[in-house]
C-alpha cells in the first residue's frame, strides 16, 4: 500500500513539473523571441546572400536591409489576437479595415525596400531574393507544420 501511495505522489510531482515546464516555455520573455525572429532573419538574409553570391560589401549591405525590412514587417502583425472569439458587425468591420491597412502598410514597407535593393542589386537579383525568401518561408511551414497563421496543422 506504501508503495502505491510513493508511486502516486512521484507520478502527480513528475505531472506538475512538466507542466511547470511548459508553461515556462510558453511565457518566453517577448526579447527572446524578438532576438530568434532577427537571428533568423539574419540566417536567412546570410543563406540568401550566399545564394546570390554577393561579394562581402554587398552581402553585408543586403544582410543589414533585410533585417530591417524584416523588422518593419513585423511591427505590424496584429497585437492581442483572440482566436475563436466572437465579434460584432462593427468589430468584425473593424477588424477587416484594420487588416487591409497592415496590409497596405506591408506593401509601402515592400515598395520601400525594394528601391533600397535596387541601389545595390539587379532587378534579376531582386526577383531572386523574393524567389530564395518565398522559398524558405514555405520550407519552413512544411518542417515544423505550420499553417498560413503560425498554427500546426492538425495531424491525422
Amino acid at each position: 500500500m506504501k508503495q502505491i501511495i510513493k508511486f502516486f505522489a512521484l507520478a502527480l510531482i513528475m505531472m506538475c513539473a512538466g507542466t511547470a515546464t511548459i508553461q515556462a516555455q510558453q511565457a518566453k520573455n517577448p526579447q527572446q523571441q524578438q532576438r530568434s525572429r532577427e537571428q533568423f532573419a539574419e540566417a536567412q538574409a546570410r543563406n540568401i546572400a550566399s545564394q546570390l553570391a554577393l561579394d562581402d560589401a554587398t552581402a553585408q549591405k543586403f544582410i543589414n536591409t533585410f533585417t530591417s525590412c524584416q523588422r518593419e514587417i513585423w511591427e505590424q502583425s496584429p497585437r492581442n489576437r483572440k482566436p475563436g472569439q466572437m465579434l460584432s458587425e462593427n468589430e468584425t468591420e473593424q477588424a477587416l479595415k484594420a487588416r487591409f491597412n497592415r496590409s497596405q502598410k506591408i506593401l509601402d514597407i515592400r515598395e520601400k525596400y525594394y528601391k533600397q535593393y535596387s541601389k545595390f542589386l539587379t532587378q534579376k537579383q531582386i526577383q531572386r531574393v523574393y524567389q530564395l525568401e518565398k522559398q524558405s518561408m514555405k520550407n519552413l511551414r512544411d518542417k515544423y507544420g505550420m499553417g498560413v497563421k503560425g498554427k500546426r496543422k492538425a495531424r491525422r
